[in-house]
């Protein structure tokens, strides 16, 4: 079955809804690491989910460049049409910035990133010791805030689409929801 040119393809909604599961684990494991006393597991799984982020990020902009995305309404004012593709633009520098910020600071302090115990994730060649490595977090800690405003930004949009402007924007990405009725 050939896919429809006003939905998603099935890589396109695979990539997507595989990271954005990424995320939320991510925010799982930081909760979990900043509750934690003791040994930590969770800020090693952490970085491997991050670098997994990373290379699934990569893999998705490779697609999403060899196979563009279906068109936005014709209907959308040209301001909207501006800010969700800001918005898509910016969620995937911080999908790249983030994980490489986090690989930075590793890599300058120095400390091993276990890929969920399998082989040793290679360190980039930096140095700076905790104080490099603390600037780098600097920069995390910054670029996790604007992905919040981001994401605020990338569901808002896509529920006001779905339940005010009814234009089946979100069904694009999401199949199961039902295309609305106007």
């Amino acid at each position: 079955m050939a896919e429809s040119p006003n939905r998603y393809s099935a890589v396109s909604l695979t990539l997507h809804w595989l990271i954005a599961a990424l995320v939320l684990a991510q925010v799982i494991l930081v909760n979990m690491h900043e509750a934690e006393e003791g040994p930590d597991p969770f800020i090693g799984w952490h970085k491997a989910v991050g670098i997994t982020i990373l290379v699934l990020t990569l893999v998705r902009l490779g697609w999403r460049i060899s196979n563009p995305a279906p068109a936005l309404p014709a209907a959308m004012a040209s301001w909207e049409k501006f800010v969700a593709r800001a918005t898509q633009v910016g969620l995937y520098v911080l999908m790249i910035g983030l994980p490489l910020t986090g690989w930075l600071a590793s890599s300058a302090a120095g400390r091993d990133i276990s890929y969920f115990g399998l082989f040793d994730w290679p360190l980039l060649p930096v140095g700076g010791g905790r104080e490099v490595a603390g600037q780098f977090m600097d920069v995390h800690e910054l670029a996790v805030k604007a992905l919040w405003v981001l994401l605020v930004l990338h569901i808002g949009g896509a529920l006001k689409h779905q339940f005010i402007d009814k234009d089946n924007v979100l069904h694009r990405m999401l199949p199961i929801v039902p295309i609305p009725r106007k």
